[in-house]
């Protein structure tokens, strides 16, 4: 009977089993988690759950009886030791399973603050997994001073949080601005004042010194203009990394994410990757997406191609993000871009335009869902309307989907 073995329980590991059985395999499927916890979303955890909003039950994927009923082992809590690809076995806390098929969705992982700086005392969180949520909740009381590390959105969405638990937050940031690596100057100014107005500090252009601690527990922070200031616990946002540990002990390609040819497959052809984890061939050069879009399409495909469909990959990235009332709904990559078109919308909302040339290439849209479908549309279709269409808020913009 073949056996596929899936390492890494969370948005594409769940989606590449559900997708396996629902396309008719029969064979046997192993999915291996290394958390405790049946698979999980992950971005409510820095938003409705940290709030309180969303209990436990609701982060699942799909309940228990869904595995069981499909007949898909898991294997929660567990660790994969080591990969033998010559022998095709994977060791699973001391037990040696067989595969056919190997697919790595093992995601990424927080970076986190050297030891060297304070990183290593109590009161320094990350945000990845519910354990680390789960450690920080308690903390987040009325009054408290919380440092946030790191401008983008993992570090907006909990400040956003923090404030809203009435918590004095300040957010320090070694760029020039927020979101200088995702976003335009346009959307980071948005954010900026929104922010501003739910009375975060943001310190912009300046960089965390040290930590400094009393009895191993964090009690202030040093920033890079000598200031100081008492802290009660710091969340660290500061990006992520592939979590490719696994498959460079194996010897597979590693460019960026566990590198696949467009089918999803690894430089072992037994193996595959999707998610967080792998990097994939896009317009000519490669592409790693941190998105719950990306790890669900990409796992799909690779589930369709291990039986045989051989239907290269092709990325429609897309992401959100909610701040407070906001919600942020974004299509397409703004990388490159040239130009930013800013579009009014209906009440507060607005949305952002970016095109490289004459091309339309991104859309972020705040509170305009309207915007952020048509923009997506018009990206999947190669289509770039005038910028004087867009910038017009008396044009329809579902016309432009007609042209």
């Amino acid at each position: 009977m073949t056996h596929v073995i899936v390492i890494g329980a969370g948005q594409a590991g769940a989606a590449c089993v559900a997708r396996l059985r629902s396309k008719g395999f029969d064979g046997q499927i192993t999915l291996i988690g290394a958390e405790p916890h049946l698979p999980y979303q992950r971005p409510p955890l820095s938003k409705a759950y940290l709030l309180g909003d969303m209990p436990l039950e609701r982060l699942y994927l799909r309940p228990e009886k869904f595995y069981s009923d499909n007949d898909i082992t898991l294997r929660l809590g567990a660790r994969v030791s080591e990969i033998d690809r010559e022998a095709q076995t994977v060791t699973v806390d001391g037990e040696t399973l067989s595969y056919d098929h190997l697919v790595f969705t093992t995601g990424s992982k927080p970076r986190r603050l050297p030891a060297s700086i304070g990183g290593d005392l109590d009161g320094v969180f990350v945000v990845r997994g519910l354990s680390d949520v789960d450690a920080m909740a308690p903390r987040f009381e009325e009054g408290r001073k919380v440092l946030i590390v790191g401008g983008g959105y993992i570090g907006l969405e909990a400040a956003a949080v923090a404030a809203k638990r009435k918590l004095e937050v300040t957010l320090v940031e070694t760029a020039e601005r927020i979101l200088g690596r995702v976003a335009a100057r346009e959307t980071a100014d948005h954010f900026r004042q929104l922010h501003s107005e739910n009375g975060v500090t943001l310190m912009e252009g300046t960089a965390l010194s040290r930590l400094i601690g009393e009895d191993g527990r964090v009690t202030q922070a040093e920033l890079s203009d000598g200031t100081r200031i008492d802290v009660d616990f710091v969340i660290v946002g500061v990006g992520i990394t592939p979590e490719t540990d696994l498959a460079e002990a194996a010897g597979l390609g590693i460019d960026n994410g566990i590198a696949t040819d467009s089918f999803g497959r690894s430089s072992d052809p037994h193996i595959w990757a999707a998610g967080d984890c792998a990097s994939f061939p896009h317009k000519g050069g490669r592409l790693r997406l941190e998105s719950v879009g990306n790890a669900i399409d990409q796992a799909e495909a690779v589930a369709d191609n291990i039986l045989g469909a051989e239907t290269p990959y092709e990325a429609k990235p897309w992401f959100w993000s909610d701040q407070y009332d906001a919600k942020l709904q974004i299509a397409g990559l703004g990388s490159g871009h040239d130009r930013v078109v800013t579009r009014s919308g209906p009440g507060t909302g607005r949305s952002f335009w970016y095109y490289r040339g004459e091309r339309l290439i991104a859309v972020d849209a705040i509170d305009d869902p309207r915007a952020y479908m048509v923009g997506k549309r018009l990206i999947e279709a190669g289509k770039s309307p005038e910028p004087s269409l867009i910038s017009d808020p008396a044009q329809d913009l579902k016309l432009l989907l007609k042209a």
